[in-house]
Formats: structure tokens, sequence, C-alpha cells
């Protein structure tokens, strides 16, 4: 099984970063195809960090990427000594996380040919910690390569993006999706279609769906009454009862690393979970605690963006049927609820209202209360039966 396999539904990056691990070699022909600053973009859920780390694998490892050696185990759970794996799990990447990078960019690998540095989240680097990243990436040590990930090239200043060579990703096929849900979980293929059509082809998203039933459940339960809300009051509560979905679905993923963070960081100071923290230490974990809340506030903020985009593929779908278009539906489970709100209303109503979940993303990225935001989308849904 080699490393590329999980990339399997992106033929043409995987032939481009094929080729770049084979002119790292020194004296290969293909030479030209390999440089040390890469940026990979796509979607969401196109595999952006998945082929980042195969890349990684593939460089790290004395087969090229055989999947099977220690080498590739210990990049795939992110344990290897020549591997630094950047996943920003606040809002943004911050200035002090860049500036160790450029230090550890500076260090000679220790068991491979090459230090690899994956950047999962490079759309969340603000001005300066870009800045503070420039250099190193301009002018990278011979032996480090850097693989950034953003969804588009736009995302990145214009400094960054000029000095990285950009393989792009498009968004997965449903089949793909699910061919790959049934490799790697094991479901069946009826399962696999569902989840990667409803997550849109997102194969993070797919993933959590086959293997999380309360993953699911709280999809649904957020698309319950969408369609059919009547009143301002309907609105209001809905949009209670959806940052509620998304507050309890980012606790859901993030109790079991709080956890495990907080019995490391015991284990690190020398202490027993149970006993009292002494004074001088009780800083470390008032810093633990606040980074915990970050991480909390970002994944209540994916939540409800990942509901917005259930919500806007709904509307999707009403579209869809409203049009004849000769195209599967999104949410293929509820057919019934959206054949019935198409027939109630016009297209011109479906399209405004896909714009206004557009809309609602826009005002959640300037840092509007997530409650507000829904609370405004959903009774511009009412008024369409005022």
């Amino acid at each position: 099984m080699s490393v590329w396999d999980e990339c399997a539904s992106q033929p043409q990056a995987v032939a481009t970063l094929q080729r770049a691990v084979a002119g790292s070699v020194p004296g290969s022909a293909e030479a030209q195809a390999f440089t040390n600053s890469w940026l990979i973009t796509g979607p969401a859920g196109s595999g952006r960090s998945t082929c980042a780390y195969a890349f990684a694998a593939a460089l790290l490892c004395p087969n090229g990427g055989c999947g099977d050696c220690n080498t590739c185990t210990q990049v795939k759970s992110r344990s290897h000594p020549d591997l630094d794996a950047v996943v920003t799990d606040t809002v943004v990447l911050s200035i002090e996380t860049a500036r160790s990078l450029v230090g550890r960019a500076s260090r000679s690998p220790t068991h491979a040919n090459y230090r690899v540095i994956v950047v999962e989240d490079a759309d969340r680097m603000i001005e300066r910690t870009s800045n503070a990243l420039l250099k190193a990436i301009e002018e990278p040590v011979d032996t480090t390569v850097w693989v950034l990930c953003a969804p588009s090239v736009a995302d990145l200043l214009p400094t960054i993006r000029s000095r990285v060579r950009v393989v792009p990703l498009g968004t997965p096929s449903v089949d793909a999706v699910a061919d790959l849900l049934v490799h790697r979980h094991g479901v069946d293929r009826d399962t696999a279609l569902r989840a990667a059509a409803e997550s849109q082809s997102h194969v993070g998203m797919a993933s959590r769906l086959v293997t999380t039933p309360e993953a699911w459940q709280r999809r649904d339960a957020s698309l319950q009454g969408i369609l059919g809300m009547r009143s301002t009051g309907e609105a209001v509560r809905k949009a209670g009862a959806l940052v509620a979905l998304a507050e309890a679905d980012g606790k859901a993923a993030a109790d079991a690393k709080h956890e495990h963070e907080r019995l490391a960081t015991y284990r690190s100071l020398g202490l027993n979970p149970d006993e009292a923290v002494p004074r001088q230490l009780r800083s470390v974990f008032r810093d633990l605690e606040d980074q915990q809340k970050k991480r909390a506030r970002r994944a209540t903020l994916d939540g409800v963006d990942r509901i917005l985009t259930d919500i806007q593929s709904v509307w999707r779908d009403v579209l869809m049927l409203q049009v004849d278009a000769p195209v599967a539906l999104v949410n293929e489970a509820i057919r019934g609820e959206i054949a019935a709100a198409a027939g109630r209303m016009s297209a011109e109503h479906s399209i405004a209202n896909i714009e206004a979940v557009q809309q609602a993303r826009t005002r959640l990225m300037a840092n509007v209360p997530p409650v507000l935001v829904l609370e405004a989308l959903l009774l511009t849904f009412v008024a369409e039966f005022d």
C-alpha cells in the first residue's frame, strides 16, 4: 500500500508530487521538478493535508513512500523527527508559531535527507505572521522542504505565493470519495455514497459521518424544519438550536484531545492527575486552558460554517428541482421535503436564499456572533411566507 493511495482522487496532483520526489534525489533527471517551497490549494475536503503528508512521507521514506515502513507510519502519526506538522486549532496562526518554525527550518534532518514542514492552514496567517516566514520560504535551507496548504492562492500574501510552486486540487467526485470511504473504513457502498453526497465530497466530513453516528444525527437535526419555518419565533428558536448543535459538535471533537493534553501536561511536570497543582506550576495549566478555550471557539465557528454549507446544499437541491437540472440531489434522503418546497416558491426565491447563506458566511468571518448570523439568515427564509 503506497502513501499515495489516499490521494487517488487527485491524479494530476499526485503525478506532480511524485515527479518532485523523484527529482529530490541528487543527480536525478527530474531535478527541475523539485523545489523546496510548495503550496497545495483546493476547496474544503479536497484532501490538501492528505496530499501534503503523502508528499512528506514520500520525501522521508527510503522507498519513496511505500506506506508500510516505520518512516511512513511515523509520518502518518505525525511523530517523525524530521517532520514538523502545524495544525491551527485557533482562528489565526500566531506569529510565535511562525518564529518557532523558522528556527526549526534551519536545523539539519536527523534521519532522512530532508526536514519537511507542513503548515495545514496557511490561509490563517495574518500579515505579520506571513512576513516572519517569508525569508525562510524564499531562501530555504537545501535540506528543508516547506509544504503550505490553503483553499486558494489568493488566501496568501503575494510575497508568499510568488515564492512557492502551486499544486492545485479539484473537488473529488462522489464516487471517488465513496471508494475511499469503503477502502479506509470498510463501510458498505450505499452508506459511503450517501456520506460522500451529503458531505459534498468533503473527505474529512464524509469520514466523520460514517465513523461517528452522532455527527450524522446532528447534521439531520440541523436541517430539520429549515424548509418549513413560518414565524419569527420559529426562526429564533431554530437559530439557538443550531448554535447549540455546533457547540456540541465542536465539544465532541475536542473533548478527547483536551483530556489527552491535560494528562500529558501532568506527566511532563511529574505530577499525578489526582494531586493538587503547586502554585508555581498553575500558570502552565492556565495557559493550557486559554489555548483550549480558543480552540473551542474555533470549533464552534467551524461547526456553524458546516451547518451553513448543509443549509446551502438544501436550497441548491430545491433550485435543481425547480429548473429540472439533470443532476443528483445532495440530500436525497429528504427529497420529499425538497420537492414540496420547490413547488411552493419560485426559483428566484431559492437563488435569493442561497445568496443569503453566502452573506451569512461573510458575516461569520467578520466576527458577528453566530447566533445573530443564524437568526438573520433564518428570518430571511421566513420572509418568503410573509
